[in-house]
């Protein structure tokens, strides 16, 4: 089990990226949070197995037709017990 504090920067507020990221979490387990910031960026906590972790973070760099990744910053962040899903931060 791994837990990764990541910020991605781009097309990333106003287009769906929230829910996007949800949903691409939730298709593999992956338990934490998603925020947008008011510098524009997007701030997420990701745990799950680090395959499944690679498989999401690869999934969000692609996008999608409204959202354009240009930047992720990766870095490791201790584990939550007991967390059982991937949800809005607030």
């Amino acid at each position: 089990m791994k837990r990764y504090h990541v910020f991605v920067e781009g097309r990333v507020q106003g287009v769906g990226f929230r829910g996007f990221a949800i949903m691409n979490a939730q298709r593999r387990n992956i338990t934490g949070s998603v925020k947008n910031l008011e510098n524009g960026m997007v701030e997420m906590y990701v745990q799950g197995e680090e395959d499944k972790i690679d498989e999401f973070l690869a999934e969000i760099e692609k996008g999608n037709r409204f959202i354009r990744v240009d930047n992720i910053s990766v870095k490791p962040s201790p584990v939550v017990e007991g967390e059982k899903r991937f949800s809005y931060a607030r």
